[in-house]
């Protein structure tokens, strides 16, 4: 079982904020990809002309109670490339959560996954809001891609037991601890191994990762972090920081 998950769990858990495994950092490869997010509908307050959406689209978009949850862009980065099928800013629905979470057990053999499945149907799954994040002014086009997903749950319950089971899978495969996110108890990152990756005109580099787990409420909060060693831990802690602190009051991030 130990060797199922470092070859099939492993890529869910370390890159779980990004979907498909190591796809938001194969992407970045694709420079070119379109990076934009289009114009949500703003309604118009009573007193108030209303405020053009396109202004600030490269924040992201805010236009569902979920979304509004997703950290805006801050300075020094911009939305990355995209994930999977799914583009760099997006909502997916309780039916392809669900869907999107049975497929990280790709893999397994027949009993594990059923078993698998069966616990991911348990979480009770309400909906999946994603950004891709890269970072600017690097050595490199996209020194760091950083993958924020935000998943509502049905009850509080079911979002602690995903959270002990992502922690959990961290311990079984020995994972180095990250740094800790200051102010924030329920949250967890690890680093892995290593990894070759291929960029465009050049030889392999080797590819840092780093993941981390929080949950607040009903919500279960996954950020996966990828770029050319040594990646900044530190920097990414902030960043996790800024998410946390962004969904416990998110009228006050400027």
């Amino acid at each position: 079982m130990r060797s199922v998950l470092t070859g099939v769990v492993l890529p869910a858990l370390l890159v779980l904020g990004s979907v498909g495994g190591a796809a938001a950092y194969t992407a970045v490869t694709v420079d070119g990809a379109d990076r934009t997010v289009p114009a949500t509908l703003w309604a118009k307050p009573a007193k108030e002309p209303a405020k053009d959406p396109a202004v600030e689209a490269w924040r992201g978009r805010a236009s569902t109670p979920l979304s509004k949850l997703l950290l805006p862009v801050p300075d020094g980065y911009r939305l990355g490339p995209d994930v999977d099928e799914y583009g760099n800013d997006a909502e997916l629905s309780a039916k392809q959560a669900t869907a999107l979470m049975k497929g990280w057990g790709r893999g397994l053999s027949g009993k594990e996954r059923r078993d698998y499945e069966r616990q991911v149907k348990k979480l009770g799954l309400q909906g999946i809001a994603i950004r891709s994040y890269a970072t600017e002014g690097g050595v490199y086009e996209n020194d760091v891609i950083v993958t924020i997903q935000i998943v509502r749950m049905r009850n509080k319950a079911q979002v602690r037991k995903a959270f002990g089971l992502q922690t959990g899978l961290g311990g079984l495969l020995d994972l180095p601890k990250g740094p800790k996110i200051k102010g924030h108890r329920n949250s967890a990152c690890f680093l892995a191994p290593e990894v070759k990756g291929d960029r465009a005109g050049e030889d392999e580099k080797e590819i840092d990762r780093m993941q981390c787990f929080a949950y607040d409420s009903e919500l279960l909060v996954s950020i996966g972090a990828e770029g050319v060693p040594p990646i900044d831990e530190g920097a990414v802690a902030d960043l996790v920081q800024e998410q946390l602190d962004h969904i416990a009051s998110p009228g006050e991030y400027v």
